[in-house]
């Protein structure tokens, strides 16, 4: 099932849904990232397939150990450890000017040098939309020279700043408070990127087709992404047909705190996918979730 609303005033409501995604993950962006330690081994597969190698990788294996130490959550289970990732945002970014708008030139946590232009200089270019604490991001950084992380929460990119300088990876991440509607990155400008947990938060089907057009209009001719939603295929739902929903983040002490979802069926996915800018090389269902790495559909 498909959501076909129409979207009214889109600026309007978009900054409005921004603006409230934001405000929960700033209220849970602690707890959430402690809960998030460890990459989802779908995402490390293919990291490890499309990557490459960085041009510039002076980091060393003991650094890419460190990234891999301990047991990969499992996606999928909300309100606890391992539930799907939410919108992901790292470092100290600037708020944008509105919503889903990247941060303009020179503030603190741009990339408009890194990604402002396709050059060799710049080296291979990763990007992770939604990045919440930076667990996906980290490895991109094992593979790219510059990691683009983009989310709307500011809370959880300082949380990925700090996993970064933890890590000796944070010369080359690139915080920046953004949503996946208006990417901060140039056409054609980024090999390798994630799109994981993310694209369920956004309300309307057009919202979310466009963000999949906006991935494709950043990736580079052999650029690959990786996108997931959280699947009706998941053990905790009964219904077969996507649906909107609401489910609790518990936070210590019981607080709960409410997060939209979009619950995708297998189906809608795929033609979700179809309907934007991308080809689907491969679309999966794994552990609860709907995969599928993707290119830009060229003309």
């Amino acid at each position: 099932m498909t959501d076909d609303t129409p979207l009214g005033n889109d600026e309007s409501d978009a900054s409005t849904d921004v603006t409230r995604v934001a405000a929960t993950y700033d209220r849970i962006a602690d707890h959430f990232a402690e809960t998030r330690a460890h990459p989802w081994p779908e995402v490390v597969s293919f990291v490890e397939t499309h990557g490459g190698a960085s041009r510039s990788d002076d980091r060393g294996e003991e650094t890419r150990q460190a990234g891999r130490a301990g047991q990969p959550g499992q996606p999928g289970q909300p309100g606890q450890a391992g539930q799907p990732g939410q919108p992901g945002q790292a470092g100290q970014p600037e708020q944008p000017g509105q919503a889903g708008q990247p941060e303009q030139p020179g503030q603190t946590g741009s990339v408009d040098s890194p990604v402002s232009e396709r050059s060799e200089s710049a080296g291979r270019i990763g990007l992770d939309v939604g990045a919440g604490n930076g667990r996906h991001a980290e490895l991109l950084a094992e593979v790219t020279d510059r990691v683009v992380a983009v989310d709307v929460s500011r809370a959880l990119l300082q949380t990925a700043r700090v996993r970064a300088e933890e890590s000796g990876y944070a010369d080359a991440l690139a915080p920046v408070v953004g949503g996946a509607g208006a990417l901060p990155a140039a056409t054609d400008s980024v090999d390798v990127a994630v799109y994981v947990a993310t694209l369920h938060h956004l309300p309307t089907r057009a919202r979310r087709v466009a963000s999949l057009s906006e991935l494709g209009r950043v990736l580079a001719p052999d650029g690959r992404g990786l996108v997931s939603a959280w699947s009706t295929a998941h053990d905790r739902f009964d219904e077969t047909e996507g649906f909107d929903t609401e489910i609790d983040w518990t936070l210590p002490g019981g607080e709960t705190v409410p997060r939209f979802y979009h619950v995708y069926d297998p189906a809608e996915f795929r033609a979700d996918l179809r309907e934007s800018s991308l080809t689907v090389e491969r679309a999966t269902v794994s552990s609860g979730n709907c995969y599928a790495v993707v290119s830009d559909r060229r003309d």
